[in-house]
């Protein structure tokens, strides 16, 4: 079914079940209490053995540590029931435990306290299995060339013993074969064995996982990068539905996508790895993991300084016209001030007019008709309003004409038609609506998780819900610059144009509702991701 899929559509499909981790992980949590809780249950040795066996094989890919412990308790059990199967089964597990955590010496020295001659016929592929695996790791780390040598004719020798026994369409068989046309090259012939094997199990188990790792390895020799990368991705997802820590598949895709200049997805599918590798507490996945782990962390650190820096350079760019526009404000109510006192003092000279006018018929003709004329420039005051929108943009080429607007008025006696000019604050209200609107998404671009981590620091009633169609609120803005290394009351006030005391009480309120200790919460969000 994901086969088919398009990669853009599988690395969604991925990422989704990365979000999912933890309910996995809890499934198979729940699945261990159950069994520790039946074996906790029971006094039957021999039942007990059966049951720590189940929580061995969910422990086997999932905690290294975990597993180990309790194939301990099996040896102890099977040693008190003298019971030579149930022994050398356990130290057979044991040894297949170390070789898949990278520790293949001490898989030989478990193997080697095992004897041969000892073993039914059901644990004798086992016990080859676990030779051949235990001495290709051997052949494949170490450096010494005698060593080297001696280690893969012994890997070889078991590996032959074990295709006799084999049957040739059992998994082992196949698989076995397919890594041999592999190391010849032989790719079409390894890719048919491969699809074989692929039908023989599902998504989310630990053979499924395997079968695609080894199936994005042929496609890597065929220089298909396509094709390995979606392999690779069905792999770590199949992973993760089974909560597999000791797990290669998201490692090797870290490493092609920062080949590829996807730093964001890197990091994150690196730490990701990392962090199952510590969980697991797997030695070869930790030697990996740290050839990419650096070189990935510090191109990403270097991109985010850039972004950083380039906010910054936003941020300031944004204060300075936000200065401009302050002053061009300040300005224009000046003037309004000024023509609201002429206004007043026109309004004295008309009434004087008036009372001494009632003798002079033509003279209060001519005052009606200048009446009549101001009631009728209502209909052409949104001109006016027009042009006190449009300021924002030409402030500084216009203000001088502005200025000279006023003075024709004044002296021409329009005074009602600046006073409605000047009523309107909505070009203010837009401004700084879109300066918030393009902070919001600068900053959120840079730190797309920051409300989510916020609210992280705070208690449940405290959290901080934004509104449907707002990106940040008040107080995360504040919050928003605190991150950004704006910690002055009197800066944020500016900036978001509010007074100081309310950008206190704002500050004050937050803090309150702050885990822990309330005087480091700010340090805290400073330190956020």
């Amino acid at each position: 079914m994901y086969a088919n899929q398009s990669l853009d559509s599988l690395v969604s499909a991925l990422e989704s079940k990365m979000d999912k981790r933890d309910v996995f992980d809890q499934q198979k949590e729940e699945r261990i209490k159950i069994l520790k809780e039946k074996a906790a249950s029971t006094t039957a040795l021999r039942e007990k053995y059966l049951i720590l066996n189940e929580i061995i094989d969910e422990y086997e890919f999932y905690s290294f540590d975990k597993a180990l412990e309790y194939l301990e308790k099996n040896i102890k059990i099977a040693e008190t029931l003298n019971d030579d199967i149930f022994l050398n089964k356990s130290k057979l597990s044991l040894s297949l435990l170390l070789v898949d955590s990278g520790r293949y010496k001490e898989s030989i020295d478990a193997l080697n306290e095992i004897k041969r001659d000892s073993l039914p016929a059901s644990l004798i592929n086992n016990y080859y299995i676990a030779y051949k695996e235990g001495y290709s790791g051997l052949s494949y780390n170490t450096t010494v060339v005698r060593s080297k040598v001696n280690y893969s004719e012994l890997y070889t020798a078991y590996q032959d013993s074990l295709l006799i026994r084999l049957d040739p369409n059992s998994e082992e068989s196949l698989r076995l074969k397919e890594k041999q046309f592999r190391d010849s090259r032989q790719l079409p012939e390894a890719l048919k064995i491969n699809s074989q094997r692929l039908t023989n199990v599902q998504m989310g188990s630990r053979g499924f996982s395997l079968i695609t790792f080894e199936r994005s390895l042929l496609y890597e020799l065929k220089h298909d990068k396509v094709n390995q990368k979606k392999y690779l991705i069905l792999s770590a997802m199949s992973d993760i539905e089974a909560s597999v820590k000791d797990s290669a598949s998201m490692g090797v895709l870290a490493s092609i996508m920062f080949q590829e200049g996807d730093i964001e997805r890197a990091h994150r599918y690196i730490n990701f790895s990392f962090d199952d590798a510590d969980f697991y507490n797997s030695q070869l996945r930790y030697v990996n993991i740290a050839n990419n782990l650096p070189m990935i962390t510090k191109a990403y650190n270097e991109r985010s300084a850039k972004q950083k820096e380039k906010l910054k350079n936003y941020l300031i760019f944004i204060s300075i016209l936000a200065g401009f526009l302050s002053l061009a404000i300040y300005l224009v109510f000046k003037q309004v001030r000024k023509v609201a006192d002429a206004r007043n003092k026109l309004k004295l000279v008309n009434e004087q007019l008036q009372d001494s006018n009632l003798k002079l018929n033509n003279s209060n003709k001519e005052l009606k008709q200048l009446y009549l004329e101001l009631s009728e420039s209502d209909k052409v005051k949104e001109y006016y309003v027009g042009t006190f929108l449009n300021l924002y943009s030409e402030y500084i080429d216009k203000l001088d004409a502005y200025r000279k607007l006023v003075r024709k008025y004044i002296v021409t006696n329009k005074t009602q038609e600046l006073l409605e000019l000047t009523k309107s604050k909505q070009v203010v209200g837009a401004e700084i609506k879109l300066f918030y609107k393009n902070f919001d998404e600068s900053f959120l671009h840079i730190h797309p998780n920051f409300i989510a981590e916020v609210n992280k620091l705070l208690v449940p009633e405290g959290q901080l819900i934004v509104k449907k169609g707002e990106a940040l609120n008040t107080e995360l803005r504040i919050l928003a610059l605190i991150r950004l290394g704006i910690t002055n009351s009197s800066k944020i006030s500016k900036i978001l144009r509010y007074s100081v005391n309310t950008i206190y009480n704002y500050r004050v309120k937050v803090r309150n509702n702050a885990i822990g200790d309330r005087n480091s919460f700010e340090d805290k969000v400073k330190n956020l991701d």
